[in-house]
């Protein structure tokens, strides 16, 4: 029989509790998620509690010795830690298991560097690799020689600490070009983002830990007004299975159309430095009027899942603003949902389209909730913007004066404050 030349990675997990961390199973059990979303098998997973981790190895040196074993019991090349590994450690535990070493971070910049399809999203992981890469240089270096005696800029540096600090230089130059680059075009989204709050539609972004079911969300409203498959986004049983945010105009007939956008999903621990660079991306969650925050009904770790999308909204500036609690997957949970909705909870099942009908009732309900009811007396020489109100707003009554067109108007802050100038009192 000939062997398949293609074989799937094999990777051993291994994670250091500290001091009984609480969530240290849950951590683990989101690792072998993030190995799988890397096409990694994991073949076994190693833990030790510790109240510190060894400084050399990370680990103690029973445990390296166990890790070394099942690397050529189950024929593995990498070694994934779930905690942050130092460049040090990293050097050591490559030479001494002979196997690539990979911490959380490093492992999950690789999800993102291989998910990454369009030009921007290329460029906002290779910007966070750089950054992440940076700081590290130290220790990476393995034949570094001792200093000369000669003076000079570099010319008392030996040899590798020369490449250390042109590496340095050449990386922090690509940083920069790539900052550089992103600032366009966050200008470029910043004029589309103008145009579209011109519209006067409301903005609503799905938000959520990663792989809580945004995605089908949108692709149910999408397919449930819209005949074009097109505008339909990837989704998949998957971690991180989106990295650019998608907008999207949801159209019912007879309610108001609004803006629906799918962001990136959080994960505990996300890598600083993939929240920076993505933060342009995660611009349509600053700026959105409201936040419908996806739940996974179905996983036992939902309430930490909760936490930790809390901590990066606050993170990103954006906790302030409205929310719809949707907690999704209820076709899966082991415990039905007691009802359908309680204040500004829903339960719905994307894929079925249970409660979807429900979720839009709350949605137009959750972004009228701002709106303005003034009373305008338009001159009738500005009968235009009669008939724009008409469109983006809701026109009470409606009463023609000698001195013009007095109207009674409810809608949004967005299209009501443009208009102020004709408002009377009531």
């Amino acid at each position: 029989m000939i062997e398949n030349e293609y074989r799937q990675e094999r990777g051993i997990l291994v994670g250091i509790n500290l001091n009984n961390d609480p969530t240290f199973d849950l951590s683990m059990k989101e690792l072998k998620e993030l190995a799988r979303a890397c096409h990694i098998e994991v073949v076994c997973i190693h833990s030790q509690k510790l109240s510190s981790p060894n400084s050399a190895l990370c680990i103690g040196s029973g445990k390296l010795q166990e890790i070394k074993e099942d690397i050529v019991l189950f024929e593995a090349t990498t070694v994934i830690f779930d905690n942050t590994l130092s460049p040090v450690q990293v050097r050591n535990l490559s030479r001494e298991l002979n196997a690539v070493i990979l911490d959380r971070t490093s492992l999950i910049l690789r999800i993102f560097e291989e998910r990454a399809k369009t030009g921007e999203a290329k460029m906002q992981v290779e910007l966070a690799k750089y950054q992440y890469m940076l700081p590290r240089l130290v220790g990476l270096r393995d034949n570094l020689s001792r200093q000369g005696g000669a003076s000079g800029a570099l010319s008392n540096k030996g040899a590798g600490e020369k490449k250390l600090e042109l590496d340095r230089r050449r990386i922090e130059k690509h940083i920069n070009e790539l900052k550089q680059q992103l600032a366009q075009l966050e200008l470029n989204k910043a004029t589309m983002r103008k145009k579209r709050s011109l519209s006067s539609l409301s903005q609503v972004a799905l938000v959520g830990y990663t792989n809580a079911g945004k995605s089908t969300i949108l692709n149910a409203l999408v397919s449930r007004f819209s005949q074009d498959e097109s505008k339909l986004v990837l989704e998949k049983d998957m971690l991180f299975a989106t990295l650019e945010t998608k907008v999207r105009q949801i159209a019912p007939p007879g309610r108001k159309p609004f803006l629906l956008s799918d962001t990136v999903g959080f994960i505990d621990k996300l890598p600083h430095q993939l929240i920076k660079a993505f933060r342009s991306t995660l611009q349509e969650v600053r700026e959105a009027d409201l936040l419908l925050h996806v739940v996974d009904y179905s996983d036992p770790d939902m309430t930490e899942h909760l936490r930790v999308t809390q901590e990066t909204l606050q993170e990103l500036s954006a906790a302030h603003i409205p929310m719809l609690y949707i907690y999704n997957k209820i076709d899966k949970a082991e415990a039905p949902a007691v009802s359908r909705q309680t204040g500004n909870r829903l339960y719905i099942s994307a894929k079925s389209e249970e409660g979807v009908v429900a979720l839009l009732n709350a949605i137009e309900e959750a972004l009228s909730a701002s709106d303005k009811e003034v009373t305008l007396l338009l001159p009738f020489s500005q009968g235009h913007i009669l008939s724009l109100l008409a469109r983006e707003a809701q026109i009470l009554s409606t009463e023609y004066t000698p001195e013009g067109t007095l109207l009674t108007v409810r809608g949004s802050a967005a299209v009501i404050d443009r208009h102020l100038c004709y408002q009377i009192e009531s």
